[in-house]
């Protein structure tokens, strides 16, 4: 969680995704940016190009105090929508930012090769171009690298395109740049080793145990009939047990909850999965 308690969620925008035309690479990726600096991720979700429901979900989460990163949908295709809902959910017009222009219309020369019809300003191409740097009223500008056409933050809400090379560096902006302090307020751990042969049943007693004896930990349970194509040990029945919380709490109550697993019998193992942030 972020500073003073304050949440982190993503919103994947796209048709493509919930259709599987296109494999989400945003959620895998956003996890580890976050991670290294500190930083978890509280909530994610997907929605596809349905401005109701785009709308609905910005309106909701712009009212919710997270700061919260959005991919896909700014462009200026008729799929596009996520501006539109942006200024919508907040209640304010779409307006074309002055630096978007001068950024777009950089990205305008450079693409022309010196052809003067085609870097004319006036022409119905380039006006469409400058719709993708309408953003709602009050926005600032993320600035991307790839190609100029940037995203824009409103409020605690940042706005990327879908493509991972930009939205990707854009992000790692944002975060270093306007929460230089987010993960400031301790790192998180979720530190696990694995049981075998043990009903999930019989563990729940020691595991509420450890969460009403450390405030703050949460205990997670992964069951698995058995991995057959990790081998090993996994190819086992067992469970994934562990404790998930910041790192200042968590040691002691994986150490409590070994104790107890112990107790009852079940054979344990260590294992790399710390998930430490």
């Amino acid at each position: 969680m972020g500073e003073a308690g304050r949440k982190v969620g993503l919103i994947i925008v796209g048709d493509e995704i919930l259709s599987g035309r296109r494999e989400d690479k945003h959620l895998r990726k956003f996890i580890d940016i976050l991670g290294e600096r500190g930083i978890r991720l509280d909530w994610a979700q997907y929605v596809g190009d349905d401005p109701i429901e785009i709308t609905a979900l910005l309106r909701r989460t712009l009212g919710s105090g997270d700061i919260v990163f959005s991919t896909g949908g700014i462009g200026a295709t008729p799929d596009d929508h996520t501006r539109q809902c942006a200024a919508a959910a907040a209640g304010v017009p779409l307006e074309l930012h002055p630096e978007a222009r001068e950024q777009i219309a950089l990205r305008i020369a450079e693409t022309v090769e010196g052809d003067p019809v085609k870097a004319d300003l006036n022409r119905s191409e380039n006006q469409r171009r400058f719709k993708m740097g309408e953003f709602p009223a009050g926005s600032s500008i993320i600035p991307n690298p790839y190609n100029r056409i940037p995203g824009f933050s409103y409020r605690e809400h940042h706005f990327f395109p879908g493509f991972p090379a930009m939205a990707w560096p854009m992000m790692e902006w944002v975060l270093d740049t306007l929460y230089p302090k987010l993960g400031e307020r301790g790192r998180w751990a979720e530190p696990s080793f694995l049981v075998f042969e043990a009903p999930e049943s019989t563990l729940t007693p020691l595991m509420e145990k450890i969460e009403a004896d450390y405030p703050g930990v949460k205990v997670f349970s992964l069951p698995s009939v058995g991995d057959a194509e990790r081998g090993g040990v996994y190819a086992r029945r067992h469970i994934e047990l562990g404790v998930k919380g910041m790192v200042e709490v968590v040691s002691a109550a994986l150490s409590s909850l070994k104790q107890g697993v112990h107790a009852l019998g079940f054979e344990v193992l260590e294992t790399e999965a710390s998930g430490a942030a």
